[in-house]
């Protein structure tokens, strides 16, 4: 992976995925590290965020380098300053460019004009660095990837699409609720379903909560409203009424399954507190795990870390 951009999960193999659970595992118990002495990453946020922002702030500390965050009003994509202009400028300052954007066709622009990698920090069509987090907090709390069920309940969103990939290409099932006009997108599913083929992995699509959870060993899901459809919020409460998890739709599940959110949550919305406070939320362990996870991207992708598979299987 060095020296490789990352703005969608399909840039990766499923090797490539274990690789980073796996030296995300070890870096976690080692802590501090010294592997990006010298490195610079540069932080390039269209929309507001606290995970994302800190995660990738600490984990650049955590490995020796050092991050440069460049908020909307400095830089202006595409509006004060050419998207492509923006990327030939940093590539001459940084080692690596991480961009959270509305628009995932401003980071393909970004990575085409770019000298450095371009790392995908959320866009309107994915959130990469999400879903392998996700994948870390899975093998953490389960033992295992392959042959697991995850239930994703709710809009077929960024979080849905990378979800999807990372899973099909790792043999773990995915279903997913959402009502008719919300599925994800035909052509990531398409995809998904090629990678299946390979893994072993099944994937369902329902618009009923209650098939996509019955027996699942993780239930997921995201607000209802991202950022950038705040107008639609109120229509989609209403559209989304029936895709709350709550304690009914969970006990469909596996008795030890865990339940899942990207956070921030809307409470009483698309989770009920009752849910998110329980044994069986992961959420916290999801939010930390950005951080590993970016550690195991950032040096692969920045020192072409070598790390033994510390026994992942």
């Amino acid at each position: 992976m060095k020296g490789k951009d990352l703005l969608s999960i399909s840039d990766l193999s499923g090797d490539d995925i274990r690789l980073l659970i796996s030296d995300a595992v070890d870096t976690k118990a080692r802590g501090w590290l010294s592997l990006l002495d010298g490195k610079v990453l540069a932080l390039i946020f269209e929309k507001p965020s606290l995970r994302t922002r800190v995660s990738f702030e600490i984990a650049m500390r955590q490995l020796g380098g050092q991050t440069v965050y460049l908020s909307p009003a400095e830089v202006g994509l595409g509006e004060r300053e050419s998207v492509p202009d923006v990327a030939r400028v940093l590539s001459r300052y940084v080692d690596a460019i991480t961009a959270r954007t509305f628009s995932h066709q401003t980071l393909e622009i970004l990575a085409s004009y770019s000298g450095v990698p371009v790392i995908n920090a959320l866009s309107d069509l994915e959130h990469p660095c999400q879903a392998l987090a996700d994948l870390l907090t899975i093998y953490e709390k389960k033992g295992e990837l392959g042959g697991l069920t995850l239930a994703f309940v709710g809009d077929g969103n960024n979080v849905a699409h990378s979800l999807l990939l990372a899973a099909s290409l790792t043999g773990v099932n995915f279903r997913i609720a959402s009502p008719a006009d919300y599925t994800v997108q035909e052509r990531i599913l398409y995809r998904a379903k090629g990678y299946a083929t390979t893994s072993g992995a099944e994937i369902f699509c329902t618009e009923e909560p209650q098939l996509a959870v019955s027996g699942a060993d993780i239930v997921y899901t995201d607000v209802w409203a991202s950022m950038g459809q705040e107008a639609e919020a109120q229509e989609r409460r209403a559209i989304f009424a029936n895709y709350q998890v709550n304690g009914e739709l969970l006990s469909l599940a596996k008795e030890d399954a865990i339940f899942m959110h990207p956070l921030p949550a809307h409470r009483g919305e698309e989770v009920d507190e009752d849910i998110l406070n329980s044994p069986q939320s992961v959420v916290f362990d999801q939010a930390e795990n950005r951080m590993h996870l970016q550690k195991a991207l950032l040096a692969q992708i920045l020192g072409g870390l070598e790390i033994p598979l510390a026994g992942y299987r």
